[in-house]
């Protein structure tokens, strides 16, 4: 039997602070996971405080039904954090969330266990999804799609400036044997690198592309991002941690441009008080502490941003 695989939630005292926690507030964790910020979020609220939580894993949500059994405050919902809008407004509840967590990413019980095929420090099947169900794994992509597409992914997504090297390499070798194993994978991108990073797998960059391509992650943060502002009431937070550039720079110029409202034509007679300004950002970016990181070396690419809806 499989030991249970722990969580460290990164940043939970600051995302606790970030997100201003009353006792009879409505919150939403986008992102459960094992539920560590949800606890820390619950131990906060009052008897008439309550806390609705997202994922799209079907193991993240066993052990939220767990928790839910055992408290009746909460409640999780098997679908993305994209769609909270939605699940809001089908709930009578759209405008009137006090605050808003997204813990982006992976998991660590995601990226330890071999069988999800995140990581390709221990050898498993090459999936990748963080809902099994659903979609097209990674196997099914990488031994199907072009020369081109690959290395527009690994690129885009992965930010690999040898992209088009790993993506010859792959089409190469799918042609001999297709691809069904994370270590496999991993081998022949490693080849195909000429310049390896220190203290980084030489194929880190290229699974974090696939990965976030083959689960439409930028696309389910930039709706995510939409529909939290939606649900929020006037006052309410947003605070978003975020573990790599691209999520980070998406999360920080969202917030910006709803914070100083659409661009207006220079010579256009308009007033400042015209524009309209969704949030206010509130302080700077934080980072874990070096405490934090020797603790939990995973977070320490962690950047956490708190908007406030106007």
């Amino acid at each position: 039997m499989q030991p249970t695989l722990q969580h460290i939630s990164v940043l939970l005292n600051e995302a606790l602070v970030g997100l201003d926690v009353r006792p009879d507030g409505l919150y939403v964790d986008g992102t459960f996971g094992r539920g560590g910020h949800s606890r820390a979020i619950l131990d906060k609220l009052g008897e008439s405080g309550r806390l609705i939580a997202f994922d799209k894993d079907p193991e993240a949500i066993r052990v939220g039904d767990q928790l839910a059994a055992e408290d009746g405050r909460f409640v999780v919902v098997r679908r993305s954090f994209a769609d909270m809008a939605e699940e809001l407004r089908q709930r009578g509840e759209s405008g009137t969330v006090d605050g808003v967590l997204l813990d982006l990413g992976v998991s660590s019980p995601q990226l330890d266990d071999p069988e999800r095929g995140f990581s390709f420090l221990n050898d498993g099947p090459l999936d990748m999804r963080m809902d099994p169900t659903q979609g097209q794994s990674a196997a099914q992509w990488i031994n199907s799609a072009s020369e081109a597409d690959i290395a527009t992914v690994l690129f885009e997504y992965g930010e690999e400036r040898f992209s088009r090297r790993m993506a010859k390499a792959i089409v190469m070798r799918r042609a001999e044997q297709p691809f069904t194993r994370t270590a496999d994978l991993a081998e022949v991108i490693k080849q195909a690198n000429p310049a390896w990073e220190k203290h980084k797998h030489p194929a880190t960059r290229a699974f974090q592309g696939i990965r976030i391509f083959i689960n439409r992650e930028l696309d389910d943060l930039s709706l995510g991002l939409k529909a939290a502002l939606e649900v929020l009431a006037p006052g309410g937070r947003l605070v978003v941690i975020s573990f790599h550039s691209l999520e980070d720079r998406l999360v920080k110029q969202f917030m910006r441009l709803e914070a100083k409202g659409a661009p207006i034509p220079r010579g256009l007679p308009i007033r400042e008080s015209d524009i309209s300004v969704s949030v206010n950002l509130v302080g700077k970016a934080i980072k874990p502490s070096a405490d934090e990181v020797s603790a939990n070396s995973r977070s320490r690419s962690a950047v956490l941003r708190i908007a406030e809806k106007r």
